[in-house]
């Protein structure tokens, strides 16, 4: 998974460089350096919401489960009022 997330922030940094320079319609390598630093920023960038998504789905586990446990004590509960 970390190897496919880097892979896709790098082609998008690549891509983001790229499409800016056809835009303008300059050369599609004009500032080599500029199309590495779009890699590196793609990549932090993709890696970086891999981690956050994890991380939200770690949460929202948490919360169904405190959710689950509170309705369970609420509804089938042993005591009868």
């Amino acid at each position: 998974m970390p190897a496919t997330a880097t892979l896709v922030g790098a082609l998008l940094g690549l891509g983001t460089q790229l499409y800016s320079n056809a835009l303008r319609k300059l050369p599609y390598m004009r500032h080599p350096w500029e199309h590495v630093l779009g890699m590196g920023i793609g990549v932090i960038f993709v890696n970086q919401l891999v981690k956050w998504d994890e991380k939200l789905k770690e949460d929202l586990d948490k919360i169904l489960d405190k959710a689950r446990a509170a309705n369970e004590s609420r509804y089938f509960d042993d005591d009868d009022d």
